[in-house]
């Protein structure tokens, strides 16, 4: 069986776990914890970053690498638009959400917030949070708002890998007890509901609640 490497709470897992749930892929899931993964991780992700994927013996890094993979072993259903246009587009939100999204809600929001004071001992700034939520999330969202428009998807009027690049980030902005305000972002709102209420995102976003009040 396949094996999964990663932590829970981390985008990047969860984008790979929600690919796997979606195609229907058995897998076993092995904690790794990214700060400080031992020499033998490393020869599997050299940046030691998470996830990583074990399939015999053919291993991976990175999360895009690994659905990437996945849709090509596992083919249905697929998560990449066949249109040429559309699929650029998949890729272009994706890379919204691990490049953009994530450098913000993730790093400077949910990691001092939840990480930093969890396993580092080290005292959230509420102050500098609040500066990013007020000025550095705002255009992210607008964006969102104006792409999704009155679309129920992103990209190619279906599910996509745009959408779990998207969606995963937003997982942690909950995480860290912020959420999209339906006044401002009522699209925007809507759809981040709607995209975390499918079964595959709705199974790990309650592993994830129940692990982090532990």
């Amino acid at each position: 069986m396949p094996t999964l490497y990663g932590a829970l709470g981390s985008p990047f897992v969860r984008k790979a776990i929600v690919a796997l749930t979606e195609k229907g892929i058995k897998y076993d899931h092995e904690q790794v914890i990214p700060f400080g993964p031992n020499p033998e991780y490393r020869k599997i992700s050299p940046l030691g970053k998470i996830p990583a994927y074990r399939d015999g013996d053919r291993t991976l890094p990175d999360s895009s690498v690994i659905i990437a993979y996945l849709e090509r072993t596992h083919p249905e259903p697929p998560l990449y638009p066949s249109d040429p246009y559309d699929y650029a587009r998949a890729l272009w939100f994706e890379e919204f959400g691990d490049g953009g999204l994530a450098p913000v809600t993730g790093a400077k929001v949910f990691f001092p917030r939840v990480i930093g004071p969890r396993f580092m001992n080290q005292p959230a700034d509420e102050a500098a949070i609040q500066k990013v939520l007020e000025t550095e999330v705002p255009p992210l969202f607008d964006y969102l708002e104006q792409e999704i428009d009155d679309k129920q998807y992103l990209v190619a009027n279906r599910f996509t890998i745009a959408d779990i690049g998207v969606a995963t980030q937003f997982v942690n902005f909950k995480l860290a007890g912020c959420s999209v305000d339906p006044k401002r972002w009522p699209k925007l709102a809507a759809y981040v509901e709607r995209i975390h209420s499918r079964p595959s995102f709705k199974a790990v976003i309650e592993k994830e609640i129940a692990a982090f009040k532990a």
